[in-house]
């Protein structure tokens, strides 16, 4: 690891508690990890470890029971509500396995989405313009021209993650978090994604923490973190 400096999103003792009636079910148990600007890292381990999780504590999704998340130096769960949703909006970009598009709009608005979400009625009805053009651009780029028009239901596994691809990367965020990218669609598909995905990591130089239960793919990360039953089992390794 560089430095201390070059940390962009960290977890000291993360602690993940459920409950339901009586019954407690701890599912994080004091997890720390480190994302070092730039880098890809991957986070591997069984279905149930816990990955999926920790991801939404630090993508600031799911509030943890004990422990802090630091996003870019700010101490991300001691925001409130609003601070921490526009925390999250600037800085981390998220591409989940099952896509999560929006039914009812087409890929542009889809992609559009996050500025709908970050900014008034008035400023983005005044930018629409520049966002049209911004998000036509990144899904002619990602091989996706002729289907600007199109709703989630009339593309393909593989161009709907491509749409959920330019979503994330929309608002320029530093860091991007990856779910199982490839999990729902077949090796060749996933492929396709996967370049794409690390193209713009590398050109973007965006910190990326990546979630696989793939080798191969962890492979091709510069550093691997091993997930089970709750707890990262071994520190950090060079991936080759």
């Amino acid at each position: 690891m560089s430095s201390a400096a070059a940390l962009v999103l960290s977890a000291r003792g993360v602690v993940k508690t459920f409950v339901s009636g009586e019954s407690k079910l701890e599912i994080l148990h004091g997890v720390d990890l480190d994302l070092v600007a730039g880098e890809r890292l991957a986070l591997m381990g069984p279905s149930g470890a816990g990955k999926s999780t920790l991801l939404h504590v630090l993508g600031l999704l799911e509030r943890p029971t004990a422990g802090s998340v630091t996003l870019e130096g700010t101490d991300a769960w001691s925001l409130g509500t609003e601070q921490r949703a526009s925390l999250r909006n600037r800085h981390l970009g998220f591409v989940f396995q099952f896509y999560h598009l929006i039914a009812e709009l087409d890929a542009v608005e889809n992609v559009m989405l996050p500025a709908m979400i970050a900014q008034s009625r008035g400023e983005f009805a005044s930018r629409k313009r520049e966002h049209l053009a911004k998000a036509r651009g990144l899904l002619e780029g990602f091989g996706l021209g002729a289907r600007l028009k199109h709703r989630p239901t009339q593309l393909s596994g593989g161009e709907r993650q491509r749409v959920a691809l330019a979503r994330a990367l929309f608002l320029d965020p530093p860091i991007l978090i990856a779910d199982e990218p490839t999990g729902n669609l077949d090796r060749d598909t996933g492929e396709v994604v996967l370049e794409l995905l690390f193209r713009e990591q590398q050109r973007r130089q965006l910190s990326l923490l990546l979630v696989t239960h793939d080798e191969r793919l962890a492979a091709r990360c510069e550093h691997v973190l091993r997930m089970d039953a709750g707890r990262i089992s071994n520190g950090r390794r060079d991936a080759r």
